[in-house]
């Protein structure tokens, strides 16, 4: 319940302090008195932007704060979730700087403008004229359905499914736009690996193959010059092994008388026997060199082999052509497993569509079942409220899909007049209609909601005399269960109030206007009801008037 509003610096408000109390507290004054800016003044403590145009003097803070009790509605689960300590009064308090900065505060907590609004929509319900609209909205009407079926923690639990559920599918849908990228790409990659590994690539291969090549193209000319090399060493007469032969025989002929010879016999002997070595070596080297067209074609063509391909795929050796098959390999088994990952993600769709199938049921069922209790209570309240030919109806048809709320499409159905059957609120109703209307589904949901407190910021337009004061009837039994505060235009609404208030204009002393609210005396509101009757001119007869309705609300 809201128990204080204290507004600083705010449009035509320099300072302001309003006390309310329980029951119904009506508002009245003259149009441009400054109701409205009541009303955005408590707006940004309810959650709503501000800017620095709703500033009186851009040169120092706006300053609103509000003292709500919350005992018994329920609110600690809240508080204890945004780390707030629960208090069963809360303070609520927002400052808008001349700069544009804004802060908001919970009991001194600092807190951001998402955690007040969340508060702020447990708190109070605004209605005001241009709600009126809202009446057509499915969304609304969705809204109130919902809050007479009291299944709150169904749809709850059913909007976590239909978030799990859209996830999914979006999951689904990507991996298949990736499978069917990649198997667009699928037979080009198997094409490509299927060409790498009938290479049958080696690391080194390629190093060998050329210096095999290089032999084979010179096969001729090595033989040739290993054969003439052999020669000189052993055969020719004069090869070097006889000559160094030779040396050594002549040395031990007179190492006898010179000694130095015999070492030097050695080592030409030793010198020798290398040179003996290597002449056997090259012999054989000589027998194995063969020219061999058949294995100079097939190392000629493998080379080429390798050599197109690392030039078919900008690399520069056989190694990083190992490396790329490989990586093509990867590629296609990725590919090969898309499938089976897809398969999985269908079956967890499916998974989540069958339990989106049975919430959605539970909520269709439980729509269905207050319905005919809602209708007739709208029904009979639009009797009360001098329509008796009046029909509402609501209709619940299947959707072709899955949306936030169900399965359900739900259409508030009326019509005034019994000649004409129901139809859309839209195109049927007047505005007097739709707020008699509005006030019927507003009183249900202030019911069902549990919200402390209800704001009807002049409701009853396009309404006077008898059912004005039947509307205010409604009002004010509603006010026996919740805090209602009525801004009204209406004599007969007005007399309804528990407590009344008057916005006024006054002039300062700088000639600026300003807006100030006061509580009414008993004779003060006798005298503002009976100029809401007769005008300025207050009339004997409209005093009589504004007591009659004032007595006849103390009997109620």
């Amino acid at each position: 319940m809201l128990q204080s509003l204290t507004i600083e610096n705010y449009a035509l408000i320099d300072k302001l302090h309003i006390q309310f109390s329980e029951g119904l507290s009506t508002i009245t004054g003259e149009t441009g008195a400054g109701k409205s800016i009541l009303l955005g003044a408590l707006s940004l403590i309810l959650g709503q932007r501000a800017d620095t145009l709703s500033l009186q003097n851009a040169t120092r803070n706006c300053i609103v704060e509000g003292e709500f009790a919350i005992d018994g509605y329920g609110l600690e689960p809240l508080f204890n979730e945004k780390n707030i300590d629960y208090a069963t009064t809360v303070t609520i308090r927002r400052i808008i700087m001349p700069g544009g900065k804004s802060r908001a505060f919970i009991n001194d907590l600092p807190v951001t403008l998402n955690i007040l609004k969340e508060l702020g929509d447990r708190l109070i319900d605004v209605h005001s004229q241009h709600q009126h609209l809202l009446v057509g909205s499915p969304a609304f009407q969705m809204d109130v359905l919902d809050a007479q079926a009291g299944h709150t923690a169904t749809l709850q639990q059913y909007r976590r499914t239909y978030a799990n559920y859209k996830a999914a599918c979006a999951a689904l849908q990507d991996l298949q736009n990736k499978a069917d990228r990649h198997k667009t790409d699928y037979d080009y990659l198997q094409f490509q690996y299927n060409e790498l590994h009938a290479a049958q690539l080696k690391s080194g291969e390629q190093q060998q193959l050329e210096e095999e090549q290089q032999q084979l193209s010179h096969a001729g000319e090595i033989k040739t010059t290993l054969w003439h090399s052999a020669a000189l060493l052993h055969h020719d007469e004069r090869a070097a092994i006889t000559t160094l032969h030779d040396v050594t025989q002549r040395l031990q002929k007179i190492e006898p008388v010179w000694p130095a010879a015999a070492a030097l016999a050695e080592r030409v002997a030793s010198c020798r026997l290398e040179l003996n070595d290597i002449a056997a070596e090259i012999e054989d080297a000589g027998e194995r060199i063969e020219n061999d067209p058949a294995r100079q074609q097939w190392v000629d063509e493998r080379l080429n082999t390798l050599y197109s391909l690392q030039h078919k795929h900008h690399v520069n050796d056989p190694e990083a052509l190992i490396t790329l098959k490989e990586n093509i390999n990867e590629r296609l088994q990725t590919i090969d497993n898309l499938d089976r990952h897809l398969e999985e993600l269908q079956s967890h769709c499916d998974t989540c569509l069958k339990q989106l199938e049975k919430e959605a049921a539970k909520l269709t069922h439980g729509r269905q079942q207050t319905a005919p209790a809602t209708t007739r209570y709208i029904t009979d309240m639009l009797h009360n409220l001098g329509m008796p030919h009046a029909l509402f109806t609501i209709t619940i048809t299947h959707a072709d899909h899955y949306s936030p709320t169900g399965r359900d499409t739900i259409q508030f159905l009326f019509s005034a007049n019994k000649e004409i059957p129901p139809q859309e609120i839209s195109r049927v109703a007047s505005g007097g209609e739709i707020s008699r209307l509005m006030l019927c589904l507003k009183s249900l949901l202030a019911k069902s909601a549990g919200l402390p407190t209800i704001i009807f910021d002049e409701i009853d337009t396009g309404i006077s005399g008898e059912i004005a004061d039947k509307m205010g009837t409604i009002i004010h039994d509603l006010s026996k269960t919740i805090q209602v505060i009525n801004i009204t235009h209406l004599p007969q609404i007005a007399g309804k109030g528990h407590k009344h208030y008057l916005v006024y204009k006054e002039l300062t002393a700088g000639d600026h206007p300003v807006t100030r609210i006061k509580i009414l005396s008993p004779h003060e509101r006798i005298t503002e009801i009976a100029k809401m009757l007769s005008g300025q001119h207050i009339t004997p007869a409209a005093i009589a008037n504004a007591k009659e309705l004032l007595t006849t609300n103390d009997e109620q």
